[in-house]
This record gives structure tokens, sequence and C-alpha cells, in this order.
């Protein structure tokens, strides 16, 4: 019922920006919670940012002051702006919402389908 849809990946020197989205459609009753997360190859998957529907958010501590999360909730979407990029943020990178589809539903986890971010030296 709902579908996640990323976009923003790509290859960039260190100290670069880019700028990822990710926007669900489907039915969609409430969105608890938006979340990013990435994985490098031989990695745990590991949680980068996240926000809930109050509007408080964390950060992993390797990111913090360098990449900011940020939603559009007309447009249910949600954003990573990352900037002073590392080669160590080279990972696939996935959104991941908490849905409730409609009032009479649980929240489950929905993912989007992972982009690929590359920072080189």
């Amino acid at each position: 019922q709902v579908q996640l849809v990323e976009s923003g990946g790509g290859s960039v020197q260190a100290g670069g920006s880019l700028r990822l989205s990710c926007a669900a459609s489907g039915r969609i009753f409430s969105i608890n919670a938006m979340r990013w997360y990435r994985q490098a190859p031989g990695n745990e998957r590991e949680l980068v940012a996240g926000i809930i529907s109050g509007g408080r958010i964390n950060y992993a501590d390797s990111v913090e002051g360098r990449f900011t999360i940020s939603r559009d909730n007309a447009k249910n979407t949600v954003y990573l702006q990352m900037n002073s990029l590392k080669p160590e943020d080279t990972a696939v990178y996935y959104c991941n919402f908490l849905v409730r589809s409609t009032s009479l539903l649980p929240l489950a986890d929905y993912w989007g389908q992972g982009t690929q971010v590359t920072v080189s030296s």
C-alpha cells in the first residue's frame, strides 16, 4: 500500500555536498517517523538521522554538524542535506518511514530502494 522512492545520490569529491530525497506514496493515514540509514559493503546498516512527527531530530555522532534532516509533511517527503562529505560517508543510503495506512491499522515499517553515495578523495 505504501512505496518509498529515493533520489539524489551520486558521486562527489571530498568536501562536496549532496541532497537526498525520499517521497512516500500510496494509502497513508499518518507518518510517525522518518529516518535515514546507510550501509557500506561488509558493514552493518546504521542509523544516520531521524525525525519523528512531533519534530524531534537526532543524528549519528559521525554526521553531527555536517548533515541536516528535514521534512515536507504536505508531500510526505524527507530530505537529507549532506555537506562536507568525507570518503567514509560512502554507502548506500536508505530511507525508512513508520506509517499508519488507516486509522484501524497499526504502524508498519517501509523502506526505500536505496541510493548510492560515493565520496572520493
